[in-house]
């Protein structure tokens, strides 16, 4: 009898220690986040096309082009794209250059980019601006009724236009809604990642001579401009790209888009909600990236990188990166923890990360 009940706690003791073995197993694969390939689709491939803007919203995919086409898809039937011709008569622009673009709501928002301005809103025109030096560079809403879109310095100030309505309306903020507005500041529409939203918090990254994060946690009612250790001081130098994971982990990337190699001060992180950021990765690969973005559900430990001189990806918060392909893009969104979708000169492509 003694040797039954030893035999049956013997049993009973291995059977939980297994199990305690396999959940804190799942548990540790659950949250460690250790990607090394990618396995990329072509979706779509068109010469003529160049695509620096891509959104995701209820597993629908969204591109807006240079040639003033929206192209959608759902994430199902990969092979069914639609494609909407944007067009403004009155100001006689028959293909509008889009680089900024914001789903929100199934409302669709694009913006042009050189003179005139315009904001399209499910292809209707709801702000126009006229001016020889205008440029936008992108566009994001914190909610389904307020929003931003930044663009390069004008008139003694950056643009920078905000929403309350639900994109109804934009109106151009003051120069006096900045401290120490630097001349000439501009920013990059090369992937229109140049703007992350957390809450009620913006951070937009500039780029050039001054490369600086303008930091709003009022939902844009007040701003603060930080200086960064990025690369700069040249028109093509910079930040290029901003995310955070949370609203106190951020990453941003860029470099110098005409010496792409260059991998010296082109990595910055903040563990403070971008109060303070120092270099990371410090001439280490990669060079040049115009965006980056952080993998979904990875604790703020994995983050890839891409560009057109191929995909990069980090599993330790940017100390150390892989290069996994020479394929290049502009602009990537994530549809979840290990799909994304990524755009660039002639061509959108789902990536597989694994």
């Amino acid at each position: 009898m003694y040797l039954k009940q030893t035999i049956f706690r013997t049993n009973i003791i291995i059977i939980i220690s297994f199990a305690l073995l396999n959940s804190c197993h799942k548990s540790i694969s659950k949250n460690s986040f250790t990607y090394s390939s990618v396995e990329i689709k072509h979706i779509l491939l068109d010469s003529t096309l160049n695509i620096r803007a891509l959104e995701i919203e209820k597993n629908k995919i969204y591109a807006a082009t240079n040639n003033g086409e929206i192209y959608s898809f759902e994430t199902n039937n990969l092979d069914l794209i639609n494609v909407k011709q944007y067009q403004s008569k009155i100001d006689s622009v028959f293909f509008p250059n889009f680089r900024s673009l914001s789903v929100v709501n199934q409302n669709i928002f694009a913006l042009t980019i050189g003179n005139p301005a315009l904001l399209f809103k499910n292809g209707r025109v709801v702000y126009r601006e006229n001016n020889e030096k205008i440029f936008y560079d992108s566009m994001d809403f914190w909610n389904k009724n307020e929003g931003l879109a930044v663009g390069d310095f004008v008139d003694g100030c950056i643009s920078l236009l905000i929403t309350r309505d639900g994109g109804n309306n934009w109106i151009k903020l003051d120069c006096s809604k900045f401290n120490n507005v630097v001349e000439g500041e501009g920013f990059f529409a090369a992937s229109d990642t140049n703007i992350s939203i957390v809450g009620n918090s913006a951070w937009i990254a500039s780029g050039g001579l001054n490369s600086r994060i303008y930091f709003s946690n009022d939902v844009g009612k007040t701003w603060k401009i930080i200086d960064t250790p990025i690369i700069q001081g040249e028109s093509t130098k910079g930040i290029f790209s901003i995310d955070f994971y949370n609203k106190k982990d951020g990453f941003a990337i860029g470099g110098d888009y005409t010496n792409p190699s260059e991998n010296k001060n082109n990595k910055i992180i903040t563990n403070d909600a971008g109060k303070n950021w120092r270099v990371i990765a410090n001439n280490q690969n990669p060079g040049y990236r115009s965006c980056v973005q952080y993998f979904p559900n990875s604790n703020a430990k994995s983050l890839v990188a891409i560009g057109f001189k191929g995909i990069d990806i980090s599993n330790n918060s940017g100390i150390s990166w892989n290069h996994l392909s020479d394929e290049g893009y502009y602009t990537l969104r994530f549809l979840n923890d290990s799909i994304a979708f990524a755009a660039g000169k002639g061509k959108i492509s789902r990536l597989y990360f694994k």
